[in-house]
């Protein structure tokens, strides 16, 4: 619920690129709402699906860097026939730490608030220093705490919604395919590096194999492109491909574990209060671990971890055993 009801005050706020910063991002997100701003959010091509049931208004960014601007003074142009004063404060937030993001305000005429980051606090109406290494969220909920001036604790949990219809469409997919619960979601696709290392368990495969033959019910929903990947190294998981975002954070949350790598769905999966095993190598858990407390952390590095072990520890789970606790404050002492 709204705090502060000054009328209609509105934010634009870009958001990042990887579904993992977006779901990490809600919570200051939600705290902007919650001191009175109407959202006009700005992100990739997947995010108006992600973000469907918070209700807020979602635009896609283009492509082009003219376009994008353009898109940025159609907003601010709406803003104004609202809100009078929309121009005499600042009125933006960049998430992201780039300088493309810095830019794009500036030529659109926002007043943009950002981290000071690759030399673009000159394009910022207000530069807030970097912050001290810490997790994601908390960079994000900082940011959004500096923007309104104040000072409050970030939540233990995202609470990320997922809508009725979203659950009604999950439960007949499941149906559709004869998926009696409990059934374990698998989410081995890491997209990118984490300080050039890859994030990707590579043991998943024989997991996999494991699981099945302890009599698992596995699924996976791969994402674009990652279809014949799926089918070739996880023959034993059903596989959903083609499945929304909104529609993939229900089975998320209906699934009794969610087993991941360091991926955007296991911190979908956190923020919308499933059980997550999240195996993670280079990644730094107090820096990316997923956020909550039905998390649970195994980490292992140089030597990930076997399959036989997260295998044991994914039964102990699903046998009521309490996870070891996700991100900030439950993070866990990586193992050794």
């Amino acid at each position: 619920m709204i705090e502060d009801r000054q009328a209609d005050k509105t934010v634009i706020v870009r958001l990042r690129n990887f579904v993992g910063d977006v779901v990490l991002g809600i919570p200051a997100l939600r705290l902007l709402e919650r001191h009175g701003y109407r959202l006009q959010l700005i992100g990739k091509g997947w995010a108006p699906a992600l973000l469907e049931a918070e209700g807020w208004s979602v635009q896609v960014r283009p492509k082009k860097l003219g376009d994008r601007v353009a898109q940025l003074k159609t907003l601010r142009r709406e803003a104004r026939a609202r809100q009078p004063d929309f121009d005499r404060q600042a009125n933006a937030i960049a998430l992201p730490w780039s300088f493309s993001a810095a830019l794009e305000m500036r030529l659109a005429g926002l007043k943009g608030v950002g981290y000071a980051h690759e030399a673009r606090g000159w394009l910022l109406h207000r530069s807030v220093p970097m912050p001290a290494p810490g997790h994601a969220l908390l960079n994000y909920w900082e940011l959004a705490c500096r923007f309104l001036g104040v000072d409050e604790p970030p939540p233990a949990e995202i609470g990320m919604t997922v809508s009725a219809a979203q659950r009604e469409a999950a439960a007949q997919l499941l149906a559709q395919h004869r998926v009696d619960e409990p059934f374990l979601l698998i989410c081995p696709f890491a997209g990118g590096t984490f300080e050039v290392l890859d994030k990707t368990w590579p043991r998943f495969a024989d997991f996999v194999e494991l699981a099945s033959a302890r009599g698992l019910r596995l699924v996976v929903c791969p994402g674009p492109g990652e279809e014949e990947a799926a089918t070739r190294q996880y023959p034993k998981a059903l596989s959903l491909p083609g499945v929304k975002l909104g529609v993939y954070a229900a089975l998320l949350q209906r699934a009794a574990l969610v087993v991941s790598n360091d991926t955007g769905p296991a911190h979908v999966a956190a923020a919308v209060g499933g059980r997550v095993l999240s195996v993670l190598g280079p990644t730094k858990p107090e820096l990316w671990a997923p956020w909550g407390a039905q998390v649970d952390v195994q980490r292992q590095y140089p030597e990930w971890l076997g399959p036989e072990a997260v295998l044991a520890r994914a039964e102990a789970l699903l046998a009521g055993a309490a996870p070891s606790g996700g991100a900030w404050p439950f993070c866990m002492t990586p193992a050794a």
